[in-house]
């Protein structure tokens, strides 16, 4: 039986209204939920609805069927499994030099041979290509002219518009008049760093960091101050002060939302906090959005510029992760610095694609977006409970995972001993893509982590990777105990 669009919906809305109870210690550990007719008769839905929300629970190893019994909350792995502890940073100035270690990292992310634990994009199921598509070729159609001239430079009037309404329905009220155009969130980062520093300039950032930044920050001679950051509330806002009043730190760049690589997530009253320090002491923030749209559950956090009211946060994201990686379109809302990045990107790359932007502003108009969001966010949430669960059954004792409430990536402590550049050596000679703690920090304290993405099904084939990777980390436990 097909069903019907408003069942989806009601069917996603139950597994999350159980999943937050069952977290919240309604149910507890071995306790039966009620059976399915009580919940059809409860919340006035049909048996298919109740059914599918119980499975998605089952699949996310929150719940277990019994035969002729009903379903049970389940004890799952990482209810007891600590989070990674932070790095351990000295408040320092330093020189970033990630760009070799994370050019071999990358230089086979594409093999499809690889089984893809490192890769930075969903799965190409996740997205909403074929619709898409149709946007783009309406594009084409409707607006051939645009293949023959470059057109706004700050962006297609259509797509800034809908960027605007979007950014204000997460309570973001943004100008039209500040917002450009860009190819992707990198464009967008290495556009707000430009526009704020020159070379030799100091720039705060959470370690662990995207790696990207700290790319962009060293081919523009750029030194970092790292500033530790937990997986489960983000950067240390004291030692950030602390590093400011120090060092002469330019700008600060962060991604305050399901960050990458070990998915904190600053709470509303430490983003306010971190608007007061840059009022302080007079300096911009780098916010990257990128994952905002991600979050499994709840109303979408408030990016930290929607609480800026002086112009000091520069506000970059993209639609790589929750749309297309191929179109590479993003945005950068630059609030005081507006004038100065405009100029950049015209002398960077003139514009950004117009039909690209279209077909995201057709996307955007036709109410598709929360639609897709509503079942991406649902299958990702369900991918990262099982590849951590997955993760802590395969891997040894002394193994920390991170547990992020939105976005698709794990950040992964090893055993104390086990080298991440010596695990991705070995991980990749056997057919198998990580993305090892260095790229993310030069600290020696981080050499012991992994990210590892939750962007794909957990299928056989991620499971027997997860387990061979879990193999050859007891390998290189033995080896590191064995030279002690």
């Amino acid at each position: 039986m097909k069903t019907r669009p408003e069942e989806t919906y009601l069917y996603e809305q139950l597994a999350q209204e159980l999943s937050q109870q069952i977290s919240d210690g309604v149910y507890a550990v071995g306790e039966k939920l009620p059976s399915i007719r009580k919940l059809c008769a409860q919340r006035r839905i049909s048996v298919a609805t109740a059914m599918q929300a119980l499975s998605i629970l089952e699949s996310r190893g929150m719940v277990e069927a019994r035969p002729k019994s009903g379903y049970f909350i389940r004890r799952r792995q990482y209810d007891q499994t600590p989070e990674p502890s932070p790095s351990v940073c000295d408040l320092r100035p330093q020189a970033v030099g990630v760009s070799d270690i994370v050019a071999k990292v990358f230089r086979q992310a594409g093999d499809e041979e690889k089984i893809p634990l490192g890769a930075g994009v969903p799965n190409a199921e996740l997205l909403p290509i074929d619709r898409l598509s149709k946007y783009l070729a309406a594009a084409i159609r409707e607006n051939p002219i645009h293949l023959g001239r470059y057109g706004a430079f700050s962006g297609h009037p259509d797509y800034i518009r809908h960027l605007a309404k979007r950014f204000g329905m997460n309570d973001c009220v943004i100008s039209t008049d500040e917002i450009v155009a860009t190819a992707g969130a990198m464009d967008s980062l290495n556009l707000a760093i430009r526009a704020v520093t020159k070379p030799g300039d100091l720039v705060a950032v959470e370690s662990p960091c995207y790696f990207g930044i700290l790319e962009i920050l060293e081919s523009l001679g750029l030194k970092a101050l790292p500033v530790p950051s937990t997986c489960e509330s983000g950067i240390d806002l004291e030692l950030l002060a602390e590093g400011i009043e120090q060092h002469p730190v330019k700008a600060i760049a962060l991604v305050p939302t399901f960050s990458n690589p070990n998915g904190s997530c600053l709470s509303e009253e430490k983003r306010k906090q971190l608007l007061e320090l840059l009022s302080e002491y007079d300096l911009p923030l780098i916010e990257d959005d990128l994952y905002g749209d991600l979050q499994f559950s709840g109303e979408r956090i408030r990016p930290v510029k929607a609480f800026d009211a002086e112009g000091r946060v520069i506000y970059c994201g993209s639609f790589s992760k929750c749309l297309s990686p191929g179109l590479r379109i993003g945005w950068i809302a630059a609030g005081r610095y507006s004038e100065r990045v405009r100029r950049l990107k015209f002398i960077s790359t003139v514009n950004t694609p117009i039909i690209n932007q279209l077909a995201v502003a057709g996307f955007l108009e036709g109410g598709a977006m929360d639609r897709h969001l509503r079942s991406s966010r649902s299958a990702l949430e369900t991918q990262v409970a099982q590849t951590v669960e997955h993760v802590l059954l395969a891997f040894p004792e002394g193994t920390a995972i991170s547990q992020p409430k939105g976005g698709f990536f794990l950040w992964v402590q090893l055993p104390d001993g086990v080298d991440a550049l010596d695990l991705f050596q070995m991980a990749d000679a056997d057919g198998i893509h990580i993305a090892p703690g260095q790229i993310f920090c030069p600290y020696a304290s981080i050499q012991n982590r992994i990210r590892l993405s939750c962007g794909y099904p957990l299928d056989g084939r991620m499971q027997t990777g997860i387990e061979r990777l879990g193999d050859l980390v007891r390998t290189l436990q033995k080896k590191g105990l064995k030279a002690r």
